[in-house]
């Protein structure tokens, strides 16, 4: 395996750990009595979310935000979606590329807080602090540990910082994660910072590109698909970085495919020997680019591999990065796998 290895290895230990999410339902508790409601009505806060089993409540939009790296671009992605890139003064998420024109090159731009990260390049606890944070965001609660050398959230709250957790993130098993879990973190970023109208157009905006998309693969054969990282190895096995549940799932089902390797495991990653790679008819193959520039000689690789896959004597492939998890682009990828998959619909 190529790429970069401590970066590999510690990408790999954050993705077992964590993977690309977390949370729980959010709610508004308005204040009781009347004046307080108008006071609230009028400026939208005081905003209460329940997250993780914490009660969170935000008196203001937050404008010190810290977005910890979690082997994730969900939290920043989102942010960026809703217009909220200013409010961002730390930023460790980035996959150097992105299936939204310019997104890649904005995530660049924003500031670090010139962070001495840790061994899970993340923000350790005294840095954290340093930052002054009145918001940090956590792809799961492994942010918020302090054995792991983070601030917890308790130790934010001294401080006057919020902190939330992403949707799938509390029990850190990203395994049933679905597309609306994309679209909590949507909205719960949109309640935070008082912007949900942007929020729910973001998310009629992909509901209906999903929409147009399922309709036109409605009733056509569902062609098994793998769907795997580039040049990562995360296990004991040649292939460790094959995704068996989660998001993956629900977008390839919504593009009119099936995962080929959903019943191997209930984890989100499946740790499979070549021999079961190769006794697997594989009729497409999604491969995820973390940080990787090429990825698809990867994909060429794979299929020079198994020539007897439909996939690899069809040449059928596709590359994508950031709407494969987590985020406000599922849709992208949606379209993408439904395009490859069912040419003919198009």
């Amino acid at each position: 395996m190529s790429m970069n290895r401590p970066v590999a290895t510690a990408l790999a230990a954050a993705l077992c750990l964590l993977t690309a999410a977390c949370g729980a339902s959010s709610s508004d508790d308005k204040a009781s009595g009347s004046s307080t409601q108008a006071a609230a009505l009028k400026s939208g806060y005081p905003v209460t979310l329940d997250n993780c089993g914490r009660k969170e409540t935000f008196e203001k939009a937050p404008s010190r935000v810290v977005v910890m790296n979690g082997a994730s671009v969900a939290e920043v992605s989102t942010l960026l979606a809703l217009g909220l890139g200013d409010k961002v003064v730390a930023n460790q998420q980035g996959y150097g590329m992105s299936e939204v024109p310019g997104r890649a090159a904005a995530i660049k731009k924003l500031p670090t807080g010139d962070v001495k990260v840790n061994d899970a390049y993340d923000v350790p606890r005294e840095a954290m602090l340093g930052l002054r944070p009145d918001l940090v965001l956590s792809v799961t609660t492994y942010g918020f540990d302090e054995k792991n050398g983070f601030a917890t959230r308790d130790q934010l709250k001294q401080v006057g910082a919020n902190s939330y957790v992403s949707p799938q993130g509390c029990d850190d098993d990203p395994s049933k994660m679905t597309v609306a879990d994309s679209y909590r973190l949507l909205r719960d970023m949109g309640k935070i910072f008082n912007v949900s109208d942007r929020a729910e157009k973001v998310i009629a905006a992909s509901e209906k590109n999903i929409a147009a998309v399922t309709d036109k693969v409605k009733g056509e054969k569902r062609p098994k698909v793998m769907v795997l990282f580039s040049n990562m190895s995360m296990g004991s096995n040649d292939f460790s970085s094959v995704l068996a549940n989660g998001i993956v799932n629900d977008i390839l089902a919504k593009a009119g495919g099936t995962n080929a390797f959903s019943n191997t495991t209930k984890a989100t990653f499946a740790d499979l020997s070549k021999e079961k790679v190769a006794a697997t008819d594989v009729d497409a193959v999604v491969v995820i680019s973390y940080n990787d520039p090429n990825p698809a000689a990867y994909a060429k690789k794979l299929l020079k591999e198994f020539p007897q896959w439909p996939a690899a004597k069809n040449n059928t492939y596709v590359t994508l990065s950031d709407s494969m998890y987590l985020g406000p682009s599922n849709d992208l990828a949606v379209e993408r796998i439904a395009k490859l998959l069912h040419p003919e619909a198009f």
